[in-house]
């Protein structure tokens, strides 16, 4: 099975000293390849490149950067495109991305598909571009038919495959899957894995990103209370088993969110292998 890993670009002393500590120990499981986020509003601009640049240079990774419609002008995007192919990259992931509180407006493109536009007009075929869905429904959506008719125009613009929201409900991601190919999208649809490790953590951002965690999984993990080291076991567990049930039914690859540290992925890697 492929998998793929989710990096952010650290920004200070502390975060670089987690990402350096995880680097060694999940270059060993051997990605096909690992992303790098873009931080809304753009505050990672200068960050995601050099954080490409380490993954790709010290440690071998086939880096891919996320490019966001937060991320500026046309020329910015052209110019950070650039930069991109100079540094030998091959892949892109191309999102919306978040509105930051407080700002005004968009940048030059407002979603996602105008995006994937201008990075095929302007780089041909030379990236392999994949683009964000949502198996339980973009929160912002108005519907599931909407969400749909936004990928396919992010498919029809040229993207190459998506990677989902992570989820902990696989009867989601295979109705997901199968409502995209009645909807004429034949590409790769990547699920996106969060390992569990800090549990009121990941409620506390599920809310905010619409993935639904089941009444099920949140009262086990209730009855462990503050038991850090038996959630951590339980969350590798339930993940470990969703990962089986999505590699049974034919998920192509498996992308995981890896908050930049390394033990709950390799506690979830372990089980599968």
């Amino acid at each position: 099975m492929k998998i793929s890993l989710e990096f952010f670009p650290p920004k200070t002393d502390e975060q670089h000293a987690v990402l350096a500590r995880a680097l060694p120990k999940l270059q060993a499981v051997n990605p096909e390849y690992v992303s790098v986020t873009f931080g809304a509003g753009g505050s990672t601009l200068s960050y995601t490149p050099e954080t490409v640049r380490v993954l790709k240079q010290t440690w071998g990774f086939d880096a891919a950067p996320h490019i966001s419609c937060m991320g500026g002008s046309r020329e910015e995007i052209r110019q950070l495109l650039k930069l991109y192919q100079a540094m030998g990259c091959k892949r892109l992931v191309a999102l919306r991305g978040d509105m930051p509180s407080g700002m005004a407006g968009f940048g030059d493109f407002r979603y996602a598909n105008e995006l994937v536009e201008f990075i095929r007009a302007e780089t041909g075929t030379e990236f392999h571009i994949q683009v964000g869905c949502y198996p339980e429904t973009h929160p912002q959506a108005g519907d599931a038919f909407a969400d749909l008719k936004n990928l396919k125009r992010k498919i029809d613009a040229g993207a190459d495959g998506a990677i989902t929201q992570y989820f902990f409900n696989t009867d989601a991601y295979f109705r997901f899957v199968d409502d995209a190919r009645r909807f004429g999208i034949a590409q790769a649809i990547i699920p996106g894995i969060m390992p569990i490790s800090n549990f009121a953590q990941l409620k506390r951002f599920s809310e905010v990103c619409g993935a639904e965690i089941p009444r099920w999984i949140d009262q086990r993990m209730r009855g462990l209370g503050d038991d850090g080291d038996a959630i951590r076991e339980l969350g590798a567990d339930l993940v470990a088993a969703l990962c089986r049930r999505l590699i049974a039914g034919g998920a192509p690859a498996l992308h995981f969110y890896t908050l930049n540290r390394a033990k709950a992925t390799l506690n979830v890697i372990e089980r599968l292998r």
